[in-house]
């Protein structure tokens, strides 16, 4: 599963690849859970659980409960990109609000910052002085 980190801080997003074994343990959270970022090798950090995509990219959504895809009837909000006129609306598959094997990509949102900054632990500044220096 990847996860993808906002700092909302900066705007930044970091992607990171995480290991079966954590990923079991996020299993049965569901979206505006708070979780520790020790899980994740981010001590002192707290992130929230914004969303996220299963292996076929369908959208989750916080209003809809479980772990299953559903149809719904959906008019402006998630799964619908844009809305031509008033009224409108459309059938979309989407997926519930709870964490499950079938989920590829989970969205976080740092919510406590820890003592160390996340540029360093998700180790981007080390790869930006490489480049540099290779230049």
């Amino acid at each position: 599963m990847k996860i993808v980190i906002n700092n909302p801080k900066t705007g930044k997003s970091y992607q990171k690849e995480i290991p079966e074994d954590v990923e079991t343990v996020l299993y049965g959270k569901k979206i505006g859970d708070i979780i520790d970022g020790s899980l994740l090798q981010l001590s002192g950090y707290k992130l929230k659980i914004t969303g996220g995509t299963d292996k076929d990219g369908f959208p989750m959504r916080p209003d809809l409960p479980g772990t299953e895809r559903r149809q719904i009837l959906a008019g402006r909000s998630v799964g619908i990109r844009k809305v031509p006129e008033k009224g409108y609306r459309r059938r979309k598959t989407v997926r519930g609000n709870t964490v499950a094997e079938d989920i590829a990509q989970l969205n976080l949102k740092i919510v406590k910052h820890g003592d160390v900054d996340i540029e360093n632990l998700m180790g981007k500044k080390e790869n930006e002085a490489e480049e540099g220096s290779s230049s």
